[in-house]
C-alpha cells in the first residue's frame, strides 16, 4: 500500500478540513447580496464514491505485469479511489463533472515509482505498448492538464511522483538545491528550512502542489516580486523520455542556442516526466513583514504599484485588490481580531472626512524581506509612494491576516459549490499601459455574461506579481447556477473572461498553464506560427503522442 497522501477526491484539501461561515457574521449577508445564495441553507449532500460510474480498467495483462515489475505490486493501484483521484484536477469544471458523474475516461492504473530508474522503466513500458502516460503531482491543476482525452482508446497510465519527495543536496556556495520533482511545497520548505534555506515560492496551491508541477505549468508564487517565478528559480532539470534522460545542468546562464530549459518549463508532461529539478535557494531572511495599505480607488492603487515597480524599492509582495475584492475580504473577517480593526467606524469616519468614497476603498498588501536596514529602507520608499497616490499605511495586522488566509480560497469555492454557486479564477498579465483598459473591459464582459445566462453574479480582481513592464491581474468570479446545466453557464462566463484577455493585450494565462481549458485561445496569444512551432516540438519528441496527449494543443 502506497503512503502517498492525496486531496479529497471530490474537492480541495484533505478530509476533515473545510471552510465555515459561523464565526464570520458579515459573510452571510454579503454572499446573499452578491450572488443570491443563502449560506444558512442546507448544503447538497456529500457524494458517494460508490455512486460514480467508474468504468472497468482497460489495460492488458502484459503491460500491467511490466508496470508491476517496475514499481512493485503495492505501488501499482487500480482501485476506484486511486483512479478517480487521478482522473481530473481541481478546477470548478472538474468538480462539476465529478458531481454529475461525467467521467468518460478514467486512468486504468496508477503507478508510484520510487526513483528515476523506476520512472524510466514505467515510461519505456508505456511507450513500447503504445499506451498513454499522464504525470501527476499534487493534483491541484485547474487548467485540465491532468485529464485523459475522452475518446482515448489506448490504456491510460497515471504516474504519481509522490514518492520522489526529497531535497537531495544543497550547494551552499552557489545557493542551488537538487530536489526530487514529486515533493509537495510544505515538505520541501520544511527540508530546506531545517538547513537555513528557502526557495521562496508560495503559489496559492502551495500546500497541495509539487515542484515538478510548478515547473510543468510555469507557476508563480506570492513572493515572486523578490524570488521570481518558477522559470526564474529553475536552473537545471532531469526529464525521463522514452529510452533516455534529458539532463540540463544548473548553469547560471548559457548561450547554447534555443533554450531547452524554456521548452520544458510549461510543457505539462508532453515532453517527458520531470524527475528532478535544481533550483535557486536563499538564506532565510533576517526579517519578514507584510503591511496593509488602503488606497482611495483602484486607479490610485494601480498607479502606486506601477511606481513601486520602477522605483529603488524591492518588495517581495505587491498586491492591491479592487473595491469588490476588498469588500469580500472585509466580509470574511471574524467577530474580533485581524482585519476588523481596519474597518472600525472610527477609521471609516476619518477617511470619509478626508473625502474618500468608502465604496471604492482598495486594500493592498506589500511585503518586505531581508536585513533590518534593507527592510526599513524599502518600507520608507514605499510609504512615500503610497502617500503620493493618496494611500495610507494601515499596519501589520492585515499582513498577519494575509499570511493566515493566503491558502484558503479554494476551500471557500468548494463551500459555495455545495450551496449552489459556481466560483472560479482566471488570471492574465499585460503591460502597465494596458492594465486599466483590460481590467475595465473584462469586468464589463463578465457582467454581460451574467446577463446572458440570466443569473446573479460577482466579479473581483487584484493585481499581483509586478514586473518592470507590467503585472498580473487575477480575477475571481462567482454566480448562482441554475442546477440544471451549470457547466453551460460556466462556459459562457469563462469564455467571456478569456476572450477579453486576448482582446485587451493580455495573455491567456499568467501562471495556471494552458491544459485543455485555455488551448482554444493559444493561437490568438502566440500567433499561428507559434502554435506550429510548438506542434513541431511535441511531434518530434513524442511522435506517438504517448505523453499526456491533448494538452496545450489538441494534436
Amino acid at each position: 500500500m502506497t503512503n502517498v497522501k492525496h486531496m479529497k477526491w471530490w474537492g480541495w484539501g484533505v478530509d476533515g478540513v473545510s471552510f465555515h461561515h459561523e464565526d464570520k457574521p458579515h459573510l452571510v449577508p454579503f454572499v446573499k447580496r452578491a450572488v443570491g445564495v443563502d449560506l444558512n441553507a442546507t448544503p447538497d449532500p456529500p457524494l458517494s464514491l460508490d455512486d460514480l460510474p467508474v468504468p472497468d480498467p482497460m489495460i492488458g495483462p502484459d503491460l500491467l505485469a511490466e508496470l508491476t515489475n517496475a514499481v512493485g505490486a503495492e505501488h501499482t493501484r487500480s482501485d476506484r479511489l486511486d483512479r478517480i483521484v487521478h482522473t481530473y484536477g481541481k478546477s470548478i469544471r472538474d468538480l462539476l463533472r465529478l458531481r454529475a458523474g461525467d467521467i468518460p475516461r478514467v486512468p486504468d492504473v496508477v503507478v508510484y515509482p520510487a526513483d528515476e530508474a523506476e520512472v524510466q522503466a514505467v515510461v519505456d513500458a508505456v511507450v513500447a505498448a503504445d499506451a498513454v502516460l499522464i504525470p501527476f503531482g499534487g493534483g491541484s491543476n485547474i487548467a485540465g492538464s491532468l485529464e485523459a482525452p475522452a475518446d482515448e482508446s489506448r490504456p491510460v497510465v497515471s504516474i504519481d511522483l509522490g514518492r520522489l519527495n526529497k531535497v537531495l543536496a544543497i550547494d551552499e556556495g552557489s545557493g542551488l538545491a537538487r530536489i526530487q520533482a514529486g515533493v509537495l511545497g510544505p515538505e520541501m520548505e520544511e527540508q530546506l528550512t531545517a538547513k537555513g534555506w528557502t526557495m521562496g515560492h508560495f503559489p496559492d496551491s502551495f500546500t497541495h502542489s509539487t515542484l515538478g508541477g510548478w515547473v510543468a505549468t510555469r507557476s508563480s508564487g506570492m513572493q515572486s516580486d523578490k524570488y521570481g517565478d518558477i522559470a526564474d528559480i529553475t536552473r537545471g532539470v532531469r526529464v525521463v523520455q522514452a529510452g533516455k534522460v534529458l539532463v540540463l545542468r544548473p548553469l547560471p546562464s548559457t548561450s547554447t542556442g534555443p533554450s531547452v530549459r524554456e521548452m520544458i518549463l510549461g510543457s505539462e508532461g508532453r515532453l517527458g516526466v520531470i524527475t528532478e529539478v535544481t533550483v535557486q535557494v536563499h538564506r532565510i531572511p533576517e526579517e519578514r513583514v507584510v503591511l496593509g495599505y488602503f488606497f482611495p480607488s483602484w486607479e490610485a492603487g494601480l498607479a502606486a504599484m506601477h511606481e513601486i515597480s520602477v522605483s529603488d524599492a524591492t518588495p517581495s509582495i505587491t498586491r492591491v485588490s479592487d473595491a469588490n475584492e476588498t469588500e469580500f475580504s472585509f466580509s470574511t473577517r471574524k467577530k474580533s481580531a485581524g482585519i476588523s480593526s481596519l474597518v472600525s467606524k472610527g477609521l471609516m469616519k476619518v477617511l470619509e472626512r478626508k473625502g474618500w468614497d468608502l465604496s471604492k476603498i482598495c486594500l493592498s498588501f506589500i511585503g518586505y524581506e531581508g536585513g533590518k536596514a534593507h527592510v526599513a529602507r524599502n518600507r520608507a520608499i514605499v510609504k512615500g509612494i503610497v502617500k503620493s497616490h493618496g494611500g495610507i499605511v494601515v499596519g501589520k495586522g492585515p499582513g498577519a491576516l494575509y499570511d493566515q488566509k493566503k491558502f484558503d480560497t479554494p476551500y471557500i469555492r468548494d463551500y459555495l459549490l455545495d450551496r449552489g454557486a459556481a466560483a472560479d479564477v482566471s488570471e492574465t498579465a499585460a503591460p502597465w499601459s494596458q492594465l486599466q483598459p483590460l481590467y475595465t473591459n473584462t469586468i464589463d464582459a463578465v457582467n454581460r455574461a451574467y446577463e446572458e445566462i440570466g443569473t446573479k453574479g460577482w466579479v473581483m480582481c487584484h493585481l499581483s506579481h509586478s514586473y518592470h513592464s507590467g503585472a498580473c491581474l487575477y480575477f475571481t468570479f462567482a454566480f448562482r447556477h441554475d442546477g440544471k446545466d451549470p457547466l453551460a453557464q460556466y462556459e459562457v462566463v469563462k469564455s467571456a473572461i478569456q476572450q477579453s484577455f486576448v482582446d485587451n493585450a493580455g495573455t491567456l494565462s499568467h501562471h495556471h498553464a494552458v491544459g485543455v481549458e485555455h488551448s482554444r485561445w493559444l493561437e490568438q496569444d502566440i500567433s499561428a506560427p507559434g502554435v506550429h512551432m510548438i506542434s513541431g516540438l511535441l511531434g518530434s519528441v513524442d511522435p506517438g503522442a504517448n505523453f499526456n496527449p491533448g494538452k496545450i494543443i489538441a494534436k
